[in-house]
């Protein structure tokens, strides 16, 4: 039986009647994702019909997921609230503290080892609040997330941006920053803009070493990493149709790459069988009553071009085989194609590494189809010309392939079993043969591949592609091999080629586990202590932020103008610094040490108006703000695009920066600075960016008259005397005026909650 069968029952309960209800107030007919959505608005009996991308949405979500590093600060925050248990289905998952470098048997005892305080941090407080806990090596929350608690036509919000994996099984799942989770947990609304529309008609069916990865590394090099940005996107058609659940999945989990709100697929006989096969046969047998209300209307896709903001058309019988980088996962090359741009480019051809799992592509389907390229090079006596890593999903697909021998099957090709949890996609890799300073690449079925992301090394060229390429490549040990025509040469000095890759869908056995890794909280948490040591490095309890005082700010210094990308990597990185995740000032020596300043191209070096030398980043904020003086950081376009964690505008609010004015923001840094009591606005004229000085003053003449829809005048005064004066927006409405009146959106909740 599924886990909250009541809850998802109760969801289904009420869906035909709001979807009716919506139907009727849209007056047209619905795509999936509108269904969803009117479907889960805070007030039910709403008769208002949203502008997307302009209308702030107020919503219920069914559930909550966070992963263990983003857990920590969003369970600092909710233990302010002044709750006894959180109100919606809630689960924490231990995947991201675990450093891969030998395999499993030894990664997961030293994580057990280096991480005991924050494993134990995280199991005590889900313990007392009702949450539920899955153990390190239990599996990473994505594909932890679909094989137990996703279901079609549910909305869920996850505290990492690859939430979005769930609209594999027909949810809107929705990556959001710790103190969005923590308005949930405590039983509030959840806002959220009214996202756009994009609609990816798909149309074909995939074959040969054509997989569902290469139609989101398609639609990636046709949106860029912002195209995506404050939309949904949705499938449909008889290629969606025609595909697995898990690999629905991996279409939406990269979603995030471009910048999507989220993705999601109509509910169809992939997902039945995939609920079959994954224990809720009672969940299966819930969603068939309502079949028809869990897929878009058929006049919507018959018409897409008149209920979708944008649409794309994909055939998947001429899709072919793309790998998308380096550094960017939106620079898409055909296969084919790689030989004649890899040399343009001077992109190192020998590959060093091939990785393979990740909660995007980790499914046994993915194993099956990779497994079925290594036990060629196996068979055809094939020496593989790179190193293989393996990152299984969970404990249950793990379990499974190993029974079914196919991890037995890249072990003889001496691959590196790793924990089933996140490793190299997130940094956390011990890479044993780093190179240095040496330029080299590495190829791998994971999502994300930003400068230093798998193993920290700049010169490290990383190329993403299905789990059967990454094999087939890493056997060949180049970037430009093509498996539909290049041959490889054996040990026995005969040429042969590889055959194209065959996959299982679902294991023919049935998957089998023996211990999942979850621990179910206690029924009453009231006697659980929950304990963080005052000398901690790594936990620190939670201090409110100071309230607004209701004046105008003035007298406000440049801390950084920063120029081109600064994403949330950049703001507040992960690999080593993951360890600082639940210990707000030890992680704010990270605030953005990772971003250029454009007065000098250079990284963490900026001039301090106090003395006139330059230094990091956080160490001239802290003078700053030790000398009570607040500060401003200046910014691009797309500010803060990447993850969802909180501490990019948690560690400024920390050291003492109210505003950030950028030319434009990312969706879920926007609503971070507004949850953490920052002002968050975005220049009217971009160009007035380049009237930014590096020994600027800024003047909110009118920030007293703070209201919904009224731009907000900026004053700038350079060292010489002169002023600039000039217009900024802003997209608060009353509600998140009042977080930032009260100093945090958590403040208010304490307020609210007499706590």
């Amino acid at each position: 039986m599924a886990y909250d069968i009541d809850m998802i029952k109760k969801v289904y309960s009420q869906m035909a009647d709001r979807v009716n209800k919506a139907r009727e107030v849209v007056g047209k007919p619905l795509t999936l994702s509108e269904k969803i959505l009117y479907s889960h608005l805070w007030d039910a009996n709403s008769n208002q019909a949203f502008k997307r991308g302009k209308d702030y949405v107020d919503f219920a979500p069914d559930r909550i997921a966070c992963q263990d590093a983003t857990a920590q600060m969003a369970l600092l925050q909710f233990m302010q609230a002044g709750k006894k248990n959180v109100a919606v289905p809630t689960t924490v998952h231990c995947d991201h503290l675990i450093q891969a470098k030998m395999g499993a048997a030894i990664d997961l005892v030293s994580a057990n080892k280096s991480s005991h305080e924050v494993f134990e941090f995280l199991e005590s407080v889900s313990n007392k609040y009702g949450i539920g806990f899955w153990k390190p090596g239990a599996g990473i929350i994505h594909q932890v997330v679909l094989e137990n608690y996703a279901f079609p036509g549910g909305m869920m919000i996850g505290t990492d941006s690859h939430t979005v994996n769930a609209g594999g099984l027909g949810m809107v799942a929705i990556g959001v920053g710790g103190a969005d989770a923590v308005d949930v947990m405590a039983g509030m609304a959840w806002e959220l803009k009214f996202p756009k529309l994009i609609g990816v008609k798909l149309t074909g069916k995939l074959s040969g070493w054509t997989s569902a990865k290469d139609v989101i590394l398609k639609v990636a090099g046709i949106l860029t990493v912002k195209g995506g940005t404050g939309a949904i996107i949705e499938y449909f058609g008889e290629g969606a149709r025609s595909m697995s659940c898990t690999g629905k999945g991996t279409i939406c989990n990269m979603g995030a790459e471009v910048g999507a709100t989220t993705s999601t697929f109509g509910y169809d006989d992939s997902m039945e069988r995939y609920l079959n096969a994954t224990n809720r046969e009672d969940v299966a047998a819930a969603a068939n009553e309502i079949r028809e209300h869990l897929t878009g209307d058929d006049e919507v896709y018959a018409n897409p071009e008149q209920y979708f903001d944008e649409v794309i058309e994909i055939n998947l019988s001429e899709l072919r085989p793309h790998l998308n980088g380096p550094f960017t996962p939106d620079l898409a090359t055909p296969i084919s194609e790689m030989r004649e741009k890899a040399k343009e480019n001077d992109w190192p051809l020998k590959v060093d590494w091939g990785l393979i799992g990740s909660c995007t592509n980790s499914s046994y389907e993915d194993l099956t189809r990779a497994a079925s390229i290594a036990k060629q090079a196996v068979d055809k006596n094939i020496k593989a010309k790179s190193d293989f890593g393996i990152n299984p999903g969970s404990e249950t697909i793990r379990f499974t392939a190993e029974r079914d021998g196919l991890l037995q099957i890249f072990e003889d090709l001496d691959a590196t079993i790793f924990t089933n949890a996140c490793g190299p996609c997130i940094g956390q890799w011990d890479r044993s043969d780093r190179k240095g300073e040496e330029k080299n690449t590495i190829v791998h079925s994971f999502n994300r591949n930003f400068s230093k992301r798998a193993d920290g090394n700049p010169n490290t060229h990383a190329f993403v592609g299905s789990p059967e390429m990454v094999a087939a490549i890493a056997i060949s040990g180049r970037l430009d091999f093509d498996p539909t025509r290049d041959k490889l040469l054996n040990e026995d000095g005969e040429e042969v080629m590889l055959d194209e890759p065959t996959g299982i869908e679902l294991p023919p056995k049935g998957f089998d586990v023996e211990d999942p890794g979850y621990v179910a909280p206690s029924e009453d948490g009231s006697e659980v202590v929950i304990k963080v040591a005052k000398d901690s490095e790594r936990l620190q309890l939670l201090e409110p932020f100071e309230a607004w005082d209701g004046k105008n700010l003035t007298g406000v210094k440049l801390l950084i103008k920063a120029f081109g990308k600064c994403t949330t990597d950049h703001i507040s990185m992960a690999g080593p610094w993951l360890r600082f995740r639940g210990h707000l000032d030890n992680i704010s020596n990270n605030m953005l040490i990772g971003a250029i300043n454009a007065f000098n191209k250079k990284t963490n070096f900026v001039k301090s108006q106090l003395t006139g030398e330059y230094d990091g980043v956080p160490a001239v904020a802290r003078k700053y703000k030790a000398a009570g003086i607040s500060t401003i950081v200046v910014g691009d376009h797309n500010y803060g695009e990447g993850s969802s964690r909180e501490h990019a505008a948690m560690e400024p609010r920390h050291l003492g920066v109210m505003v950030v004015l950028v030319k434009s923001f990312a969706r879920i840094h926007e609503t971070n600075l507004k949850k953490q009591g920052m002002l968050g606005i975005t220049f009217v004229n971009e160009k007035d960016y380049d009237l930014i000085q590096e020994d600027d003053t800024f003047n909110f003449i009118d920030l007293a008259e703070f209201a919904p829809d009224k731009p907000l005048t900026v004053e700038v005064v350079h060292a010489d005397g002169s002023k600039d004066t000039f217009k900024a927006n802003h997209t608060y409405n009353d509600s998140q005026i009042e977080w930032f009146k009260q100093g945090s959106a958590l403040n208010l909740i304490k307020i609210q909650n007499n706590a």
